[in-house]
């Protein structure tokens, strides 16, 4: 809500005067336009000047708008010396007086109907003037009348003209502007409020109601500039008041509310000045490479484990935290002073601390939290025990603002806050809610410090779309949902084990835990384990239960990486993995915990390929557990399982094979026991019976199709060829596809046999049979080609990928049991690169055995399984230091096509 800048001559804001202003508008008199022109430079390198030394954007804003009032009244005296019937009013954002650098500004002419057609050419000239010294401008000429009509059927214009301005002209006819505006004549308070809460409500929900977005913007995301807008619009509405500072002199907002709304609005003014300045046009985005310039602007410098844009962003985030929980109380706030919500209703005790009024809790004396304040926790305890509960009273949660400090480690040691909070786990029911709820209003970063620490911590990269706080909660959220009945067929397999679970509230301790360690230096997973150890012994769980939060804190990671990063068709990797678990119990709070982390992560990350993999993954470990840890599967039963599975897939109803034992054994035969391991049963009876009947002029063989809720699985038949990855995978990225995983294998009589699973590039899986033929049709005429050795694929790579830099990094272990080395590649995705790197190991004479492809934000970590020409391990140190080097030179170069 800006102040009105109506200046008599020797007046100033802070920054410009009026008469040092229009001095220099009128310095050359004979060439104006200069005149003008290079006033606003001078004031837009003033002001440039002023941000650098750290003036308050208050000042900044304000000074900003004032200079461009002198410029337009100047101007229009230039063309308008009569001004009876004429009126140049400032409206929206510049009518409350306030312009950033490239800030909209929007003008309205009013006029009545003798003076228009009299003047026309004047403010013809008027406006070219303006476009000709470099001041966009977006302007409307109404009549009164005629805005009337428009503000009474949109509250956006209303809202607009509210917040005008007169800058010059007749003060009588924007008198009456302002007459027509008013609520006896249109939107009566009450409308107004309404129509401004479903307007927010609106606006938030196209930001997915969170304001902690990798990119936020920072007007109208929530918890932005326009939330505080909102309060001042409804403000202005109901008390007719133009300053915050008057809501305050009512009585209506307290200082300390006061002033955290006035350091709020002026960080993030600050921000989008930054932004305008870096950009050089009306830019509200925090996009990833700005966040970075504009933590250096803000003077934020690396640290060893935390960046200068995340402690930029943290402080952002915070922000917005905070004024979001102060819109909400407002809001509240006139929703009881302008609807009567709750006036009148008689009060229903509770116990002796908290009341119900009209279904919304409140405190029954002003002094409750500070006589025990332990019943900052207990408030959130009876909403979860009573979810008829709406909320909490505006009353009351000025309280929780005013009194959360009283949150000590007096209080964290007291037995019956210990009870209190332990008990919302317990609870199970509402536990999500009442969490957020705490955090909301500062409660729950205060009786856990060491939660406090990462609120509002962002990560700065594409893989983790939410800060450490919300993050958490969210995969609390997913934990829950799990064991509730009517979220059941969002992923029944898991509601399923959720339904065995003894303990689930140990589960929701643990999802909570399992990050907070991060952004206090070394491994997260060790920090958060030592402090969900104090948080669980402290509360009195038993040894025993605070061993299995701790091991699943310190192990979160662990299964997600054993399914997505090594070979789980491999019987010892997979009993390796068991061994590390140690009992059924373990693996299945770990596949939760693992299941709701990917979710709450990044929503694209899950899919059915990785759900597929998880579930394989527990399966072999469930049974290795059973069967017992010193009787593995061996790969020979394994194989023989396989077969088995895949013949009984390939019987008709009546019982009968569509191919003969002979067949399926003569076809088999030629195949290695690999083969068998690395592809399901399902898999195994898809390819047999289009092998069998492939003649060599009919390959290469494509089969494309959706199976074993894997995603769409490319199988690629045919005698193996120079450069068969890089093609296969080159054509595959051309079509628009992300590649997940890659089995590769070669038969001894030198056929390949290449399975990909692939999805869109925008996570969606394919299921029609039109793109499934496009890929088969594109792959056949690719490798059925002797002459074609390169793929170019000229997909861009996306722009958000050209803020992150990621050297690449590669790293070289052995497996001794398949005679093969490991190569763990880190490195910038782009669009073809796995071409690149199949192109790379041909011209290096090294030959694919398996990949598993993980894309990670901006990232590309990828694991590949190689071999020399005669499928022999690569050894020796100058070896694996040449091809080190050789793929490093090869993806860090810019100039490298995407190929």
């Amino acid at each position: 809500m800006g102040a009105e800048i109506e200046l008599a001559e020797d007046e100033s804001i802070g920054v410009f005067s009026a008469r040092r202003i229009r001095s220099r508008l009128r310095v050359n008199a004979s060439k104006p336009i200069t005149a003008f022109r290079d006033t606003l430079n001078w004031g837009r390198e003033r002001l440039s000047g002023l941000f650098q030394e750290g003036t308050p954007a208050d000042s900044l804003v304000h000074a900003r708008a004032h200079l461009v009032d002198e410029v337009l009244r100047e101007a229009w005296l230039l063309f308008l010396k009569d001004t009876a019937g004429l009126s140049l009013a400032a409206v929206g954002g510049y009518g409350r007086g306030e312009l950033l650098p490239h800030s909209d500004i929007d003008l309205l002419v009013l006029y009545d109907e003798q003076t228009l057609e009299t003047n026309k050419s004047q403010l013809e000239n008027f406006f070219a003037f303006l476009w000709d010294i470099g001041l966009d401008v977006g302007s409307s000429v109404r009549t009164v009348a005629q805005c009337a009509e428009l503000a009474a059927a949109d509250v956006t214009v209303i809202t607009n003209l509210m917040e005008s301005r007169l800058l010059v002209g007749d003060s009588v006819l924007y008198a009456a502007l302002q007459e027509a505006m008013t609520p006896e004549h249109m939107w009566p308070v009450d409308v107004f409020f309404r129509a401004k809460r479903a307007e927010q409500q609106a606006r938030h929900a196209k930001y997915d109601d969170s304001a902690y977005k990798l990119e936020p913007n920072v007007k109208e995301s929530p918890g932005g500039l326009r939330d505080i807008h909102t309060v001042a619009w409804v403000a202005k509405r109901h008390f007719g008041a133009l300053t915050l500072t008057e809501l305050r002199e009512r009585g209506f907002l307290t200082k300390p509310e006061c002033d955290e709304l006035f350091a709020g609005q002026d960080f993030l003014w600050r921000v989008r000045f930054a932004l305008h300045m870096i950009t050089g046009r009306h830019e509200d985005r925090l996009l990833f490479d700005h966040q970075i310039k504009v933590a250096a602007l803000f003077g934020y410098v690396d640290h060893d484990h935390n960046r200068a844009v995340e402690q930029f962003m943290q402080l952002y985030y915070r922000t917005i935290k905070s004024l979001s929980c102060l819109n909400d109380m407002l809001l509240q706030l006139f929703e009881e002073a302008i609807l009567g919500k709750g006036q009148g209703a008689e009060p229903k005790p509770l116990n002796a601390r908290f009341q119900l009024r009209n279904a919304y809790i409140e405190a029954r004396a002003d002094d409750v939290f500070q006589k025990q304040p332990s019943a900052l926790i207990e408030i959130f305890a009876l909403m979860q025990q009573h979810p008829k509960i709406e909320g909490i009273t505006t009353a009351t949660l000025r309280l929780i603002r005013r009194d959360r400090r009283q949150i000590d480690d007096t209080v964290r040691a007291d037995v019956r806050a210990r009870g209190l909070f332990i008990g919302l786990f317990r609870e199970g029911i509402g536990v999500t809610r009442a969490l957020r709820r705490m955090n909301r209003y500062g409660v729950l970063g205060r009786y856990l410090p060491v939660f406090g620490q990462i609120i509002g911590h962002m990560q700065y990269d594409l893989f983790h779309t939410l800060t450490v706080d919300e993050h958490s909660l969210y995969l609390v959220r997913n934990l829950r949902r799990l064991a509730m009945a009517r979220f059941r067929q969002e992923l029944p397999f898991f509601s399923e084990i959720m339904d065995r679970i003894p303990r689930p509230d140990l589960l929701y301790i643990a999802g909570l835990f399992h990050d907070l360690g991060k952004g206090s230096g070394g491994d997260h997973s060790e920090v958060g384990a030592a402090a969900a150890e104090k948080f669980c012994l402290d509360h009195g769980l038993s040894h025993t239960d605070s061993d299995l939060v701790c091991w699943l804190v310190r192990n979160h990671l662990m299964m997600s990486l054993t399914a997505q990063r090594q070979d789980i068709s491999n019987p010892d990797i997979v009993a390796a993995f068991a061994q590390r678990v140690g009992d059924v119990d373990r693996l299945e709070y770990l596949l939760l915990l693992t299941v709701s982390d990917i979710r709450a992560t990044n929503p694209a990350l899950w899919n059915s390929w990785r759900e597929s993999l998880l579930r394989e993954l527990y399966h072999s470990a469930k049974r290795a557990l059973e069967r017992g840890l010193d009787n593995p599967v061996s790969s020979g039963e394994r194989v023989a399982e396989q077969r088995r599975a895949a013949r009984a897939l390939l019987k008709t109803p009546d019982g009968e094979s569509a191919l003969s034992a002979e067949q399926i054994e003569q076809t088999w035969a030629r195949f290695e026991d690999d083969y068998f391991l690395r592809h399901s049963p399902a898999e195994l009876a898809w390819h047999l019976p289009a092998i069998v009947s492939a003649g060599e002029k009919s390959l290469p063989l494509i089969l494309v199709d959706m199976l074993d809720g894997r995603g769409t699985t490319v199988f690629v038949y045919m005698r193996d060829r120079d450069h068969l990855f890089g093609l296969s995978t080159g054509v595959l990225a051309k079509l628009g596809l992300n590649i997940l995983d890659a089995r590769i294998n070669t038969t001894p009589d030198g056929y390949a046999l290449d399975s990909f699973i692939v999805m869109e590039s925008d996570g969606s899986a394919i299921n029609n049979n039109h793109r499934f033929d496009e890929i088969r049709d594109a792959l056949r005429k690719v490798l059925a080609d002797p002459n074609i050795s390169v793929v170019d694929v000229n997909r861009r790579r996306p722009t958000r990928l050209k803020h992150f830099d990621t050297p690449t990094t590669v790293y070289f272990s052995q497996d001794k049991v398949r005679s093969r080395t490991i190569l763990e590649l880190v490195t910038a995705d782009k669009p073809g690169l796995l071409s690149l790197i199949g192109r790379a190991f041909h011209k290096r004479g090294i030959l694919l055995d398996a990949a598993k492809i993980a894309t990670i934000g901006e990232r590309a970590e990828d694991v590949f399984y190689i071999t020399d020409r005669e499928h022999k391990p690569i050894t020796g140190e100058k070896t694996l230091d040449d091809l080190r080097e050789f793929l490093t030179r090869t993806l860090n170069n810019p100039e490298t096509p995407n190929k």
